[in-house]
């Protein structure tokens, strides 16, 4: 029986109540939610960064100051919009008396004694889309295996799986290729830093000679046949061939924008996320390279219809692709 996965996300706390820190820790603890706190001073530095988040909870009198909530939801509106913002309000868990033109930037609101209300509310935002727990493990299982075939004499670990609603881009390498079946259409991206891969690369941890690794294409190409053994392995186990003959036609423009590390698939759907580090054990290097994985299924999502390919010894005996000795 396959163990249940719980899929985590990350979120911003922006509060500045030392009072309600142990009660919001708790609801994160109870909500597969990891809580992430920073100064007010760097909150906007971390906002910039590469740092994958599933929302933020903000406090409306943040940094100490009356409304100080409202503008900063404005500035995080500005530059992550797509991060859903659940603002912590004194008195009232809604945003009724809040102008229109600042209620645009919030979600939802909640107060700390009924912080419980936002159980409804992370589940609409964050986890709303539903992932097989064999079709998770799988995931990782095969791009593990992929993994470990491409790197020589390295350690391949997987973090635990996790939910973004960002639409980062991390490093320099970035792979993208479409997944289409009768219960899923959408893309798997790969994306690591060159830097990092170079240097495997010359220290002969990859199927090329050094010298290969000072030209960026064949950086590019690593990444690329690790991307190719990952989709071919999901395929053969998730997408049948009478399956993949898809009739839905229909596409959105992928949009990117290089200079903000910023893409988008035209949907607001979450983004399916695995971290897994390349690294030496036996030198005590410890990670070396780390590479992420997504899944944004924004064109077609069914999971009632998901279904493993398996195939059983018998199955292979009455092909005559195996006989007993």
């Amino acid at each position: 029986m396959t163990e249940d996965i719980n899929l985590v996300s990350k979120v911003l706390v922006l509060e500045s109540d030392p009072a309600c820190f142990e009660k919001i820790k708790a609801f994160c603890d109870a909500n597969n939610l990891v809580g992430l706190k920073v100064q007010p001073e760097n909150a906007m530095a971390v906002l910039r960064s590469n740092i994958d988040l599933g929302g933020i909870l903000l406090s409306e009198n943040y940094n100490g100051r009356s409304q100080g909530g409202i503008l900063m939801a404005h500035h995080i509106h500005a530059i992550r919009s797509e991060l859903p913002i659940f603002l912590r309000r004194e008195t009232c868990d809604n945003l009724d008396d809040i102008a229109e033109c600042d209620r645009n930037s919030i979600s939802a609101a909640y107060t700390i004694d009924n912080v419980v209300k936002l159980e409804s509310v992370i589940s609409e935002y964050i986890f709303s889309l539903s992932y097989p727990n064999v079709l998770v493990r799988g995931i990782a299982e095969i791009t593990q295996a992929a993994l470990s075939s491409q790197f020589k004499g390295l350690t391949v670990n997987v973090a635990a799986p996790y939910i973004v609603r960002d639409r980062l881009i991390y490093g320099e390498i970035f792979t993208l290729i479409p997944i289409e079946g009768s219960w899923c259409r959408g893309y798997m991206m790969l994306q690591t830093e060159e830097l990092a891969l170079m240097e495997l690369v010359k220290a002969d941890h990859t199927h090329m000679t050094a010298a290969e690794g000072f030209d960026f294409r064949n950086l590019n190409g690593v990444l690329g046949e690790i991307t190719n053994l990952v989709w071919g392995s999901f395929k053969n186990r998730y997408l049948s061939d009478d399956l993949t003959k898809s009739n839905h036609l229909s596409q959105v423009p992928i949009i990117i924008n290089n200079l903000h590390r910023y893409i988008s698939f035209g949907s607001n759907n979450p983004q399916l996320c695995f971290k897994y580090t390349v690294s030496d054990m036996d030198s005590g290097k410890g990670g070396m390279l780390d590479i992420y994985q997504k899944f944004v299924f924004n064109l077609n999502w069914s999971p009632e219809d998901f279904t493993e390919n398996l195939t059983s010894v018998q199955d292979l005996m009455e092909s005559g692709e195996l006989e007993l000795f």
